[in-house]
């Protein structure tokens, strides 16, 4: 009595597939297979890497500032 039985799991899956839908459902579960995957990669000590056909982008910004008056 204490225990849920496969019935009690089958209503819950199906109040929750109601609730959010397949398509959250399925977001919600690639989400979190990249949080494990992310995880597991942390704590195997691989660091991110660029693929290899992507180039660091460049950022163009620049440093001068222009002034109308000069200050006094």
């Amino acid at each position: 009595m204490g225990g849920l039985s496969i019935w009690h799991w089958l209503i819950v899956l199906i109040v929750v597939l109601l609730i959010f839908g397949t398509k959250k459902l399925a977001n919600i579960g690639s989400d979190l297979g990249k949080a494990v995957k992310g995880f597991k990669d942390g704590m195997n000590g691989v660091e991110d890497k660029p693929a290899a056909g992507t180039e660091p982008q460049q950022q163009n910004k620049s440093n001068a500032i222009t002034q109308d008056k000069p200050r006094e």
